[in-house]
C-alpha cells in the first residue's frame, strides 16, 4: 500500500478512534449521574456505540483487506463501502485537527477508490461506460455550447475535448461534459452508466465518487495550470489507462 492511500486509510482509523474518544465522553458523564433513567442511556448509548464501531471497524479492516488482496471480496464489498460513506466527512475533519492540506486528503481518498474499484476487476462493454468531464476543460474563448452535446466540438485542437471525444468514440463510450454536480448527476441518472471514469480537481471528483455510492468511478484528476476551474487539461495517457482498466479485452477499439 503507497503513501498516498496510507493517508486515507490512516485518517478512517483515526476518525474511528475520535468516535470512540466521544463516546467515552458521553459515558463517562453518564456513569457518574446516580439516576435509573442515567444508566438506562448509558447501556443504550453503550450497546449502540459498540454496534457501530465494530461494523465501521470491521469495515475499514474490509477496505485494508481488499488492497492488500488487490482483488474485491464480494462478502466485503458491502461493508467495506458503508464504512467508507460514513466516515469519509470525519476523516476530513481528523485530518485538518492533524494539519493535512484537504486536498492531500482528498487525493488519497481517490486513490484509495480507484484501487478499490480495479480490484473489482471490472468488464464493461464500451457503451456501458461514461466519460465524464468538467467544462473548465474547454477553452475559455470557444464560442461552441459542448455541455448539452459534445459533438458541437469543432475540433480546433485548442483543449483537449477533440481529443477526448476521439477517445470516446475509439472505445464506443458515452462522453459527456457538466458544468458542475447537478448537471453530472443528471447525465448519469438518465443514462445508467455502469462504470465511469471521471475528470476534475480533488474537491468535484471525490464529492462525485462519494455521493455517487456503489456505482464504479475512477477519478483523474485534471491539472490546472491556470488556476482552478479555468483552461484546465488532463493526461490523456491516465483517462485512457482508466478506460481499458474497466473495458472488455475484445472492446478495446470500437
Amino acid at each position: 500500500m503507497n503513501t498516498k492511500k496510507r493517508i486515507y486509510i490512516g485518517l478512517l482509523a483515526a476518525s474511528l478512534l475520535l468516535i470512540l474518544s466521544i463516546v467515552a465522553v458521553i459515558y463517562y458523564l453518564i456513569a457518574n449521574r446516580d439516576i435509573i433513567i442515567s444508566q438506562v442511556l448509558l447501556i443504550s448509548i453503550t450497546v449502540m456505540a459498540t454496534i457501530l464501531f465494530l461494523i465501521l471497524a470491521f469495515g475499514i479492516i474490509a477496505i485494508v483487506i481488499i488492497i492488500i488482496r488487490a482483488q474485491a471480496i464480494p462478502s466485503l464489498e458491502t461493508i467495506s463501502q458503508r464504512a467508507n460513506e460514513l466516515l469519509f466527512p470525519l476523516a476530513l475533519f481528523t485530518g485538518r485537527l492533524v494539519g493535512i492540506s484537504k486536498d492531500r486528503i482528498l487525493q488519497s481518498y481517490i486513490a484509495v477508490n480507484n484501487y478499490l474499484v480495479h480490484s473489482k476487476y471490472l468488464r464493461l462493454r464500451g457503451e456501458q461506460i461514461m466519460i465524464l468531464l468538467p467544462h473548465c476543460l474547454q477553452d475559455s474563448e470557444c464560442p461552441h455550447k459542448i455541455t448539452m452535446d459534445v459533438n458541437n466540438c469543432k475540433g480546433c485542437g485548442k483543449c483537449d475535448i477533440a481529443k477526448l471525444k476521439e477517445m470516446a468514440e475509439e472505445y464506443n463510450a458515452i462522453i459527456k461534459v457538466a458544468t458542475g454536480g447537478t448537471l453530472a448527476r443528471k447525465f448519469v441518472l438518465d443514462t445508467h452508466p455502469r462504470g465511469v471514469v471521471a475528470v476534475a480537481c480533488e474537491r468535484d471528483l471525490s464529492l462525485g465518487i462519494h455521493e455517487l455510492g456503489g456505482l464504479p468511478v475512477i477519478g483523474v484528476l485534471n491539472c490546472r495550470p491556470n488556476g482552478p476551474c479555468f483552461n484546465t487539461t488532463v493526461n490523456l495517457d491516465e483517462v485512457e489507462a482508466a478506460l481499458q482498466s474497466i473495458i472488455k479485452e475484445d472492446e478495446n477499439r470500437a
